[in-house]
């Protein structure tokens, strides 16, 4: 079987809310934050590669008010906030021995760059595909295709763990089977009905 990895919130923690929270004292802004940063368009077009992270930040800073330094601080504090779900990570070493393992991605180029630098976990993967380094994303079709194209997959045994909705079902409406991630022993579990452990 190919199963196919999502990182941030799967293998990665990564939760914005907290991040939003340690950063900015001011709890005013953390509606601002997440509204006009992590869910702006322009944070989709940094997934993608297409808007550089100081672009990004004097963009932000018009749109919010917010100080360009705070929103550079919130941006340099990303990559380090990602660290590995220890089971995750144990539950894709189990996976290593009877299947091929993929990651398909949505992130910026600074926090892929930081965490391959960083973990050393990276070989157990057969292939992966970064949003940024290929210039789609989530849940566009074409980033689907781009990893079953590269790697020459068949969809039939193709199983892809996400922990968001509209990108499981954009990955369901190709034909892949999907798994929403919820923590790592339900994931564990629902790999085992697939046969894949």
């Amino acid at each position: 079987m190919n199963v196919v990895f999502d990182l941030g919130g799967v293998v990665f923690t990564w939760d914005p809310d907290k991040l939003i929270a340690d950063i900015f004292e001011n709890k005013e802004f953390h509606q601002v934050v997440r509204s006009e940063i992590i869910n702006h368009h322009d944070w989709v077009e940094l997934d993608r590669g297409t808007l550089s992270e100081e672009e990004a930040i004097g963009r932000g800073s018009r749109r919010t008010g917010l100080p360009e330094s705070e929103l550079k601080r919130f941006m340099h504090a990303i990559p380090p906030f990602l660290t590995p779900i220890e089971k995750s990570v144990q539950l894709i070493q189990e996976l290593k021995n009877n299947n091929k393992l993929y990651v398909l991605s949505n992130m910026h180029i600074a926090s892929i760059t930081h965490i391959e630098k960083k973990y050393s976990f990276w070989d157990l993967f057969d292939g992966q595909v970064i949003s940024c380094r290929v210039r789609k994303v989530k849940p566009e079709s074409d980033i689907y295709q781009h990893l079953l194209e590269s790697y020459r997959l068949n969809i039939k045994d193709t199983v892809f763990i996400d922990d968001t909705d509209i990108n499981l079902k954009a990955a369901a409406n190709l034909g892949l089977s999907t798994i929403k991630f919820e923590n790592p022993d339900q994931c564990k579990r629902e790999l085992v009905n697939l046969g894949c452990l």
